[in-house]
């Protein structure tokens, strides 16, 4: 099965192979029959692509300063690393899909296998979605028609903004596929409309859609024009849906509009407004948000949990249906916007199409009726296992640090590569492709079931870090896993007893966190200078963690645990080993702005004492300034004190034989880790011992529980 992706730092677009996708409680997976490439959204994105890197740079400034920032606090090598990493990220494109469903999840009750479907899927012969995210198509309504609803919904969305009453006047900017859906929404509605475009043959169309029309052009004036339209008193409302650098269409629209006048913004345009034309008129303007309510909520689009019909009446998914229903009346009509219908095979020819032909409206993608392998996994690499005493590795999801930091280091620290498991699937193939695994694979259970398999990693969500290290164990397979071990105390029970288990049965699996910063060469120095001391030590690290959304999924209890169980834990842990000594007492006190929040914050100051007499505290602030250093250490023992700035930074006070160590790249000591646990399935010896491993996460999890 074939996926179409783009490369985003060439713009190339090809096919990938993607194995049968997995499905949760809340997806269907549809075959897919039709798909529909948006002239302007993808092109957008196609253009951008095969821009130079100046180009990119111009086009999204706000990512050119967090470079800027990241550089000053991480260094070259790591910016420069993160920046080539979102490059070379594909990107799959499309999102106006047609399909008949093959499965779907335990918790879908609207659906049901056969039916067929349009959503926000993109070109692939299989596509996995949330429930929330597909209509049911009706009836009357074809399937190439159908394959418009996506782009017919945010068109929609933008008029529903506006609020369009019965005999209102409209002028619609921009008469591509959105702005003729628009046209013939406004109609529908009872508004008089005017678009207005550079293009004579989408003009034609519109007019047959019942507007008036005005080619742009040098001797043209859209403001006379749009008041000439309203008998002069201006406007009602102006819908954007064109694609622009320029800053005219907003101003244009502000000025051709009456008092009061409405302005949705739907497509991308230069943003640089004129107070005194917004000022004078009262005039309300605002920035559509795609097919509407529910998008970019993660628990509407991804967990399927709806809004209450009474109080959300518009939903992405309910602007779908309203869409098919005007389609079914006859009040939308779209064949006349297909300008080209090409075999998926041809999938590369098309969007040539869409870049050099500039007559290239509504192109279609028709997908063959084959029958499609349902295998969930394939293989990517021919490769010869030589010896079963080598680490053959089983990686668990392809996040972008799974991708960038951990694959690459396990790759050369010399475990083989076997299989990739995802759950999208796309992400799975590039990255299995570009990493040379042996197989890509959607389901745990083939890899857990593998007894070529000796190790496993995992870097999934933190949900899921205790089940699935839990069935690893059990499975006779060595665990690598991302922190945190587990975000409840129950999980770390039933790793307890998996490893009882183990045990039991002869087996002594290694299992080891990524708690990868005891093993940089700076906390390496720090330990060996602090052996000669004697007495307790007092130890301050601080990480100036920066602020990122409270709905973030890392934020969420139930699904990341919160900032301080998934990441603060690198220096519990951290401490913990420089000490040398089993945590007393630890707790913690949190910056809250509201009382009543049911979830700890990301800001906090954690106290901890040790049974040698030690003390320390771990600052973990959201609330600091991204220039300023992001991790520093400092212990104070003996008369003597030890710096630690952003790992790439060690200075001492008071010591004889040791003034400072640093380097230009930084060193949090993610290779070493990795190799020490490879090193450890070799020897059998632990590097980090269980009662440990378990003391951090169980005193990590007690700060979040009180």
């Amino acid at each position: 099965m074939k996926q179409v992706i783009q490369n985003m730092k060439d713009g190339k677009t090809s096919t990938v192979d993607i194995p049968y996708p997995s499905i949760s409680s809340n997806q269907i997976i549809i075959k897919t029959k039709t798909s529909l490439i948006s002239s302007g959204t993808e092109k957008m994105l196609v253009d951008f692509g095969k821009s130079s890197y100046i180009g990119k740079a111009k086009q999204q400034p706000e990512k050119v300063k967090m470079v800027i920032d990241k550089l000053k606090t991480d260094g070259f090598s790591a910016t420069y690393e993160s920046v080539q990493s979102k490059l070379n990220q594909p990107l799959p494109l499309g999102y106006s899909n047609v399909g008949e469903v093959l499965e779907i999840g335990s918790e879908v009750e609207d659906f049901k296998v056969g039916d067929i479907v349009i959503s926000n899927g993109p070109h692939a012969e299989i596509c996995k979605i949330s429930k929330n995210l597909c209509a049911k198509v009706p009836a009357g309504v074809d399937i190439d028609s159908a394959a418009f609803v996506v782009l017919g919904s945010i068109a929609l969305q933008g008029i529903r903004l506006a609020t369009p009453t019965i005999g209102e006047k409209f002028v619609v900017m921009g008469a591509g596929l959105i702005g003729l859906l628009a046209v013939q929404i406004l109609v529908a509605n009872g508004c008089k409309v005017l678009a207005l475009d550079f293009d004579s043959s989408r003009l034609k169309l519109a007019e047959e859609f019942g507007a008036e029309t005005l080619l742009l052009g040098d001797e043209a004036d859209p403001v006379k024009t749009g008041l000439a339209f309203s008998n002069g008193k201006g406007v009602d409302g102006v819908i954007i849906t064109a694609t622009t650098q320029s800053d005219d269409p907003i101003k244009n629209a502000a000025n051709m509009s009456r008092q009061r006048g409405r302005i949705i913004l739907i497509g991308v345009v230069g943003m640089q407004l004129d107070r005194s034309d917004f000022y004078e008129k009262e005039l309300t303007f605002q920035v559509s948000c795609s097919y509407g309510p529910g998008r970019y909520d993660d628990s509407y689009e991804k967990s399927g949990n709806d809004y209450p019909f009474g109080f959300v009446r518009w939903t992405e998914q309910r602007n779908f249906t309203a869409i098919l229903d005007l389609m079914e009346s006859g009040k939308i009509n779209v064949h006349k916007l297909i300008s080209h219908k090409i075999k998926f095979e041809k999938v590369t020819e098309a969007y040539e199409l869409l870049t050099n032909d500039k007559d290239s409206l509504g192109l279609l993608l028709e997908y063959s009726p084959k029958q499609l392998d349902k295998n969930t996994g394939f293989k990517i690499h021919e490769k010869t296992i030589t010896s079963v005493e080598q680490p053959i590795v089983a990686v668990i999801g392809a996040g972008n640090y799974a991708s960038r930091v951990l694959i690459p280091h396990f790759k050369k620290a010399g475990a083989i590569m076997h299989t990739l498991v995802t759950q999208g699937s796309i992400d799975g193939t590039i990255q299995a492709k570009k990493h040379e695994f042996m197989y890509t694979d959607t389901d745990i259970n083939n890899v857990l079931s593998n007894t070529e398999i000796n190790t496993i990693i995992v870097a999934t969500r933190h949900n899921t870090h205790s089940d699935i290290v839990s069935k690893a164990i059990l499975a006779n397979k060595n665990v690598f896993v991302e922190k945190p071990l587990s975000i409840t105390k129950e999980g770390l029970e039933e790793i307890r007893e998996a490893i009882k288990s183990a045990h039991a049965k002869g087996f002594y699996p290694m299992l080891m966190v990524g708690y990868n910063r005891r093993f940089s060469k700076y906390t390496k120095k720090i330990k060996q200078l602090l052996q000669n001391d004697i007495g307790p030590k007092s130890f301050s690290m601080t990480m100036n963690a920066g602020l990122i959304d409270a709905d973030h999924w890392t934020q969420d209890p139930s699904i990341g645990g919160g900032r301080i169980v998934g990441e603060a834990c690198h220096y519990i842990d951290l401490m913990r080993f420089l000490c040398g000594s089993n945590i007393k007492n630890i707790s913690a006190q949190f910056l809250k702005d509201d009382e009543d929040a049911s979830y700890k914050k990301d800001t906090a100051v954690i106290s901890i004492s040790f049974e040698d007499g030690s003390v320390g505290v771990v600052n973990y602030f959201s609330n600091g300034s991204p220039k300023f250093i992001k991790e520093l250490i400092e212990i104070y023992s003996n008369g003597k004190i030890l710096k630690l700035e952003n790992f790439n930074s060690l200075k001492g006070y008071g010591y004889k034989k040791f003034k400072k160590i640093s380097s230009f790249s930084q060193d949090k000591g993610q290779a070493n880790c990795i190799n020490e646990f490879i090193n450890s399935i070799k020897t059998g010896e632990s590097i980090i011992s269980i009662d440990e491993i378990f003391e951090v996460a169980e005193k990590t999890l007690d700060i979040v529980s009180e």
